[in-house]
């Protein structure tokens, strides 16, 4: 038995296909029986990754410029998982690359679709306690990397200094972590 309520797929087809990105365009039918056409985004996973000072105190951020929107932000340290890497690791390598430092005690905590409408972009937020400095970030990664603390993210939000999706999440998980962690048990 089919859904009545789930969107059927009639076809699709390859626009473009590189390392990074395949770009499709899907023929799609409703419910209600109209049809259309729909760009269709499928994306390699990536991994970002919340690195916390060893007090919980500040979160590693870096800053750079997005030219497709064409603004300066600061992001968490993530990148693509290479095929046949695992995520962990690949977070805490990306975490190297971009701000020089390599971070300890690395854990899962989600993943999430930020376009979910038409791309297959899945990225894994990850969390590390602590890191140790090991050098200076890749020169084309990075404008400035900074410890910032934790209470000043949601102003930086506000201001759209921090404006991607999975950095949103992964500082205010980082906020929730202590939050809860200065709440007294009943």
């Amino acid at each position: 038995m089919t859904d009545p309520h789930k969107w059927v797929i009639h076809g699709e087809r390859l626009v473009d296909d590189t390392p990074h990105v395949r770009v499709s365009l899907a023929d799609v039918e409703l419910p209600n029986h109209v049809r259309f056409t729909q760009y269709v985004f499928r994306m390699r996973r990536c991994a970002m990754t919340v690195v916390l000072d060893d007090a919980g105190e500040r979160v590693l951020l870096m800053r750079r410029h997005r030219f497709i929107v064409d603004r300066w932000v600061w992001e968490l340290p993530g990148g693509y998982v290479d095929d046949g890497e695992n995520p962990a690791a690949a977070a805490a390598r990306e975490v190297e690359e971009e701000t020089g430092w390599r971070p300890r005690g690395i854990e899962f905590v989600m993943s999430s679709q930020p376009v979910i409408g038409n791309a297959d972009y899945p990225q894994d937020l990850y969390l590390a306690h602590g890191a140790e400095h090991v050098g200076e970030p890749e020169v084309d990664e990075t404008a400035e990397v900074a410890w910032v603390p934790v209470d000043e993210t949601p102003a930086m939000i506000a201001r759209g200094e921090i404006l991607g999706a999975i950095s949103i999440i992964g500082v205010q998980h980082a906020q929730l972590r202590r939050a809860a962690a200065r709440v007294p048990p009943p």
